[in-house]
Formats: structure tokens, C-alpha cells, sequence
């Protein structure tokens, strides 16, 4: 089991001891709800052109994807919101692993739909030295075709927790988008895709590597 996967099943653990088991029950429905939609088959895939995108970072600057690929290789992670533990396990893991990605010449950049004062405040908590950028209403997402609709019987489960999408994201959608990690070559070519609409599995860091 590689070092997040570790991470992360200590997370279970932990929550599976504090929350409630009709959250668990509700979280565990959403998942099993989304593996009907078939997102990996339905989304873009490996070989394909990476569409462009301007989105702004955690300090209102824009950032361009062609600006990106002129360093090289493109890293692309999408995650909920700083709300999430899990995308936090994984954004720190990230970082804790960025030297490697730019031996490797290759550019992380961390998308969600939350506003850049949100991803301000969780850049500089987990002191992250990467571009946070906010892809509002999940437009670019949507392109990729990785966002759903979180299901209404869970709604009530999330804001119980104090997690208001509308306030992280700005909009009163609640879309999220499912956690994926593309690399994107200097020709916007897709050379690796990670998807899992299970939010608990993230992307292993040695087959992200390997790949760069």
C-alpha cells in the first residue's frame, strides 16, 4: 500500500469512529450512486487534447495553461475543497512530493470550484508552493466531463457537517467535481488520466512518476 493509501486509511478509521453511521451510510450511498454514471468511460481520455483554460489563482492573478505547458509537463489535480480531508491528505502529499514532480520537469496545479480566498487560506495553512486555482461553476471541469451533481439526499448529511457549497463556491449549484489527476504533455496531449468518483482513492504518487 503506498504511503497516501496509508494516510488515508487512517482517516477512515478515524472518521468511522466520530461520525454518525447514517453519514456514513449517506457518504456511502453518494459513492455507490456515482459508480451507475460510468464517469471514467464518459470523461475525457488519455490521448486526447487537454482543452485551454485562464483560471484565476489563489491571488485573483490568471493563470493560462499555455503559460504552464512553456515550463513543461502539466499536472492537473482536481479536488473538491479545503473542506474535504481527503483532498487535503492528498494536497499535502503533493507537495511533499513536488521536488520530485519538477526533477521530473513537469508543473502541479490544483483545481476545485471554491473561491481563491478559500484556496488562499488553505495555501498558506499546508504551505503549499503550487498553483491553487479556482475553476468557478466548474466550467473547465465540466468540459472534461468530471463534474456531478451532489445527490439530494446527501445535502442535508454535508451541511449538518458545516459544509455549505455555497459558500466555499460562490454559486448554489452543488457541483462538485469527481478527484482526477491528468498529465498533460507541451503538445496538450493527455498522457495519463487518475479518476475514481470513490473521493476516499486518490492518485498514487510512484505510478504518477512513472509516468512523467
Amino acid at each position: 500500500m503506498n504511503p497516501l493509501a496509508i494516510q488515508i486509511e487512517q482517516l477512515n478509521q478515524e472518521l468511522s469512529s466520530q461520525l454518525p453511521q447514517d453519514i456514513l451510510n449517506a457518504f456511502g450511498n453518494s459513492v455507490e450512486d456515482l459508480k451507475t454514471k460510468n464517469m471514467g468511460d464518459n470523461s475525457i481520455q488519455a490521448g486526447q487534447q487537454m482543452p485551454e483554460f485562464s483560471l484565476p489563482n489563489a491571488y485573483g492573478e490568471n493563470i493560462h495553461s499555455t503559460q504552464i505547458l512553456k515550463k513543461g509537463k502539466m499536472i492537473l489535480a482536481f479536488y473538491r475543497g479545503s473542506w474535504c480531508p481527503y483532498c487535503n491528505l492528498e494536497l499535502k502529499f503533493l507537495q511533499d512530493n513536488l521536488s520530485r514532480l519538477k526533477e521530473k520537469n513537469a508543473v502541479l496545479v490544483a483545481i476545485s470550484p471554491q473561491n481563491p480566498d478559500h484556496s488562499l487560506t488553505m495555501v498558506e495553512k499546508n504551505n503549499l508552493e503550487f498553483e491553487v486555482l479556482t475553476d468557478h461553476n466548474n466550467d473547465f471541469a465540466k468540459k472534461l466531463g468530471i463534474v456531478f451533481q451532489l445527490q439530494d439526499f446527501v445535502l442535508p448529511y454535508y451541511q449538518n457537517l458545516g459544509i455549505d457549497l455555497s459558500l466555499f463556491n460562490n454559486n448554489k449549484e452543488n457541483t462538485l467535481p469527481v478527484p482526477a489527476v491528468f498529465v498533460v504533455d507541451e503538445n496538450s496531449k493527455i498522457v495519463y488520466k487518475f479518476l475514481d468518483v470513490n473521493y476516499m482513492n486518490r492518485v498514487d504518487i510512484e505510478e504518477l512518476i512513472q509516468t512523467l
